[in-house]
């Protein structure tokens, strides 16, 4: 087992992190920017290490930094949390190459997961249901409106370097093709360096359902169920749950099955996510692979009682897994609170807390890293908490949720609050009627 660990990231995650590694007996390192100079893992981490000024290139995207810091701590291993070097290819090989453990996937499953093109060759080849499309990148405008004409109308360019909704536009019919390979080759090229695109056919009314999956050095392979994400806002995730409402039985096994083929093609190391779109048949797609830990990973661990954190350490430190495949005894939602202010458009709000209080009683969970008198910086990513209920049904998840959603008070920032207490109330929602449309006609 390792002696110390690097969190090569900041927030919530990173608090999380430290939390895990202490109660295994694990000395911690955090690092941080000068704008996290006063942060909960600062503060709670056996050392820590400023990297470098607020901006995430020069500091928790400067490889060279981490390393550094990795290096005078005598760190043995470093955990990227999600987001920032998470999956990134470079910086897992680096840490192969410094003699240090990333915790998470290989640069070789990096590689092939990362690459949308390359991923659904190795799932089609490897037996996965995959979205009808290209057979690789297109070459041009010709040859999108060619491919097109096989897989039918509607279809959706998509960068291969992609993520983050970006680098994407549905087509309706040739006439539009043009506008829409220029508008997504620039998008693609701007935010990924890459204007590679290739098409898939566009699936409607979709769900956004994914499978927890852990894979170890000895090609054993496991799930533990599925969480819904259908309810997004620009391809961003708002709010997620299991066990998924539109899910049954016979869905979750093959979705299941589905997904560890998809971690034995690749021979995963750690734990990670399938991702699904499942249509309105129920019908099911591979859309990626996520190669690290999820925000969302806090509501499998209430329904199945699993650290993944923990679980994640144990199996880069070259542990097997410990049983099978594990289904859902209870049903648990996650709010992600945000400073943004849904009033308008959902603008981000940073600034200084000035009042903090968090829900509490049995079932109520919150991850953050803020507290009264927290700055909100505009630097990084709006998220302030992550709200997890877990109860019997999912009736009572709804009702416990809104009951936490009341009692929690943020003052000094506008906050998603508002916007959830909503959505907890909305017919549709509690009756499990929706999609990841589902946003694009809410009113709030």
């Amino acid at each position: 087992m390792f002696k110390k660990i690097l969190i090569a990231n900041r927030g919530e995650i990173a608090l999380r992190i430290i939390r895990t590694c202490k109660e295994m007996g694990i000395k911690t390192v955090a690092v941080y920017s000068t704008a996290d100079k006063e942060s909960l893992p600062v503060r709670f981490a056996d050392e820590a290490v400023c990297i470098g000024p607020a901006e995430s290139a020069k500091s928790y995207l400067s490889t060279p930094s981490i390393i550094a810091a990795a290096e005078i701590t005598n760190a043995d291993a470093i955990h990227p949390g999600y987001g920032f070097l998470s999956e990134n290819e470079k910086f897992s090989k680096v840490c192969q190459e410094h003699d240090i453990k990333f915790i998470g996937a290989t640069p070789e499953q990096i590689s092939g997961m990362g690459d949308k093109s390359n991923a659904k060759a190795t799932m089609l080849k490897a037996g996965v249901p995959c979205i009808p499309g290209s057979k690789g990148l297109l070459k041009d405008v010709a040859d999108a409106i060619k491919n097109a004409a096989k897989v039918k109308y509607p279809v959706i360019l998509k960068a291969t370097a992609g993520g983050g909704g970006k680098g994407m536009r549905i087509v309706w019919k040739d006439e539009d093709m043009e506008a829409a390979w220029d508008g997504t080759r620039a998008e693609s090229l701007a935010a990924f360096g890459n204007n590679g695109l290739y098409m898939e056919k566009y699936i409607e009314e979709p769900r956004h359902i994914e499978i927890q999956i852990a894979g170890d050095q000895f090609g054993n392979a496991c799930h533990l169920s599925e969480r819904d994400c259908s309810i997004q806002r620009r391809h961003q995730k708002l709010v997620e749950e299991t066990p998924s409402p539109f899910m049954t039985p016979e869905l979750r096994e093959k979705m299941g099955a589905a997904a560890i083929k998809a971690t034995k093609a690749v021979n995963y190391e750690g734990v990670g996510t399938v991702e699904f779109l499942v249509d309105k048949h129920r019908d099911f797609y591979f859309m990626e692979m996520n190669t690290r830990i999820q925000v969302e990973h806090t509501i499998t661990e209430e329904v199945v009682n699993y650290d993944l954190i923990k679980e994640q350490i144990k199996l880069a430190a070259g542990e097997k897994i410990k049983g099978g495949n594990l289904i859902p005894q209870m049903h648990a939602i996650q709010c992600r609170i945000n400073a943004e202010d849904p009033d308008h458009n959902f603008r981000p709000s940073p600034g200084r807390i000035l009042t903090y209080h968090a829900p509490g009683g049995h079932g109520v969970r919150i991850d953050t890293h803020v507290y009264a008198g927290y700055e909100i910086s505009p630097y990084y990513d709006s998220m302030i908490s992550k709200l997890i209920v877990v109860a019997q049904t999912r009736e009572e998840a709804i009702l416990k949720m809104r009951r936490a959603l009341g009692e929690y008070v943020i003052e000094g920032v506008k906050t998603t609050i508002p916007f959830h207490q909503k959505l907890m109330e909305d017919p549709k929602f509690c009756d499990g009627d929706f999609n990841t449309s589902f946003m694009d006609t809410f009113e709030f």
